[in-house]
C-alpha cells in the first residue's frame, strides 16, 4: 500500500503536527548527526512466534480499546513485543518505514544510562572534575549520579511549550530550532555558561532538567576519551545486537544531543530491551532496585504518574511491583519498557501532536499493564 502523503518538515515545524510523522524519521535531513554504527556481524535474530494480543484498554471516557485502536489513538509509528526473547507482535504505521530511523527523543536519555553502566565510570566524581568549564555555573559541586538521576538543584523550567526563555535558547543551541532572528549562531558547550541560578541543592527533589544529560554526555566523552557517538556504538549498540545503524544529532561544533537525539528503529530500541533482561549485571540491577521515592514524590513528574509507586534510577523510570517495570519515556509518545521477571520487552515510537500528553501517557501505561497480564 501506497504511504499516505506526509508534509515535509522544516527546523521550525518539524516537531508539529502534522510536520513530525514526517520529520520524526528523517530527522537527519534536517539536523546535523553522528552515525551510531552497528556489526553486521553480530545481529541479533529475532524469532517470530506471532500470537494475538486479546486485550482490552479502558480509555478516561468511552468503550474499551483494542489494541489496533490503542494504536491509532496514541498515533504510533512502530510498536514491538518481545516475550522471552522471540517477537510474538509488531505493528507499522504505512506512512512510516520499519527500516527508517524514528527519533527517541528523552529514551536517549536512558540509553546514555546504559551506556554509563558499561563504562565503569564512577558516579560518585564531581562534573567539574571532567568538565571545569562548568565550574562557574549552577552545576558547582554536582556528581555525575546527581545527573543521572535527575536531582541537581539547577533553575531550569522544562516547558515543552514555550516560545522564549531559557528552553528555547537551549533548542537552538543544540541545531533543534533555528537561531533567532538577529542571534548569534550558538552551540551546545557553551549553553551552559547562562545556567547560573539554584532551585535548591543537588541531591534534593526530582527535578527534570534535559540539559543535564547532555552534560553528562560531555563528561562521559571526557573520561572514556572518545565521541559520543563511537561510545554508543561499541559499548551499548553493538553489544544489544542491533539490526541497523542509528544516529544521534549534533550541534554546529559535533557536540552530541544525548538528552533527545537518537534515532533508531522499533525493532531495534526493542534488542535494547532484550540485552536488559538477558544481562546480569549489577548496574542494571541497580537501576530496578535503585531510586528515592521521596525524591520522586517530591518532584516535576508524580503528577503524569498518580497514586503509582515510583522511583527514577540512572535515567530510568521504576513502576515499583512484584515484578518492577523499568521503563524510559520520550516527548510525543516514545517509549521501552522492560519487565525482566515476565521477559517482557515493548518498543513504542510515536508522532503524537503535544509533547507531555497525560492522558496518552496513563493509556499507554494501562495497554502495557493488560499486554503484561496477557503474556504473564
Amino acid at each position: 500500500m501506497k504511504p499516505p502523503h506526509l508534509p515535509r518538515a522544516t527546523l521550525a515545524n518539524w516537531r508539529e503536527a502534522p510536520y513530525n510523522r514526517w520529520a520524526f524519521h528523517h530527522v537527519r535531513e534536517l539536523i546535523p548527526s553522528a552515525e551510531i554504527a552497528h556489526d553486521p556481524a553480530r545481529v541479533r535474530t529475532l524469532e517470530r512466534r506471532p500470537r494475538e494480543l486479546e486485550v482490552r484498554i479502558e480509555p478516561d471516557a468511552g468503550e474499551p480499546l483494542s489494541l489496533a485502536q490503542f494504536l491509532a489513538e496514541t498515533q504510533t509509528d512502530g510498536f514491538v513485543v518481545l516475550h522471552r526473547g522471540a517477537l510474538i507482535y509488531d505493528y507499522y504505521d504505512p506512512a512510516v518505514p520499519p527500516t527508517a530511523p524514528h527519533i527517541l527523543m528523552s529514551v536517549s536519555k536512558s540509553m546514555l544510562g546504559l551506556l554509563f553502566g558499561s563504562l565503569g565510570i564512577d558516579a560518585e566524581r564531581r562534573v567539574t572534575d571532567l568538565v571545569p568549564e562548568v565550574r562557574d555555573t549552577a552545576y558547582a559541586g554536582a556528581t555525575l549520579r546527581h545527573l543521572l538521576d535527575m536531582r541537581t538543584g539547577v533553575a531550569f523550567d522544562e516547558n515543552y511549550l514555550a516560545t522564549s526563555g531559557t528552553i528555547v535558547e537551549y533548542r537552538a543551541a543544540t541545531g533543534w530550532n533555528p537561531p533567532a532572528p538577529g542571534a548569534a549562531p550558538s552551540d551546545l558547550h557553551s549553553f551552559y555558561r547562562c545556567l547560573t541560578q539554584r532551585d535548591g541543592p543537588h541531591g534534593g527533589r526530582f527535578h527534570y532538567i534535559s540539559p543535564n544529560t547532555d552534560l553528562l554526555g560531555w563528561a562521559v566523552e571526557r573520561a572514556a576519551g572518545a565521541p559520543y557517538a563511537e561510545l554508543m556504538s561499541k559499548h551499548l549498540w553493538k553489544p544489544i545486537g542491533a539490526q541497523r545503524d542509528a544516529y544521534v544529532t549534533v550541534d554546529r561544533h559535533g557536540a552530541a544531543r544525548a538528552a533527545g537525539g537518537i534515532c533508531v528503529t522499533a525493532c531495534d530500541l526493542a534488542r535494547v530491551g532484550q540485552w536488559m533482561v538477558e544481562t546480569r549485571s549489577a548496574w542494571v540491577d541497580d537501576m530496578e532496585r535503585g531510586g528515592d521515592r521521596a525524591a520522586w514524590d517530591a518532584g516535576s513528574f508524580a503528577a503524569y504518574f498518580p497514586g503509582m509507586p515510583m522511583r527514577y534510577r540512572s535515567k530510568w523510570y521504576i513502576l515499583e511491583g512484584a515484578a518492577p517495570l523499568v521503563f524510559a519515556l520520550g516527548i510525543h509518545g516514545q517509549n521501552l519498557f522492560v519487565d525482566r521477571r515476565n521477559e517482557i520487552v515493548i518498543a513504542k515510537v510515536s508522532s503524537q501532536a503535544m509533547p507531555l500528553d497525560a492522558a496518552r501517557i496513563a493509556l499507554t501505561l494501562r495497554a502495557v499493564s493488560q499486554i503484561r497480564k496477557c503474556l504473564a
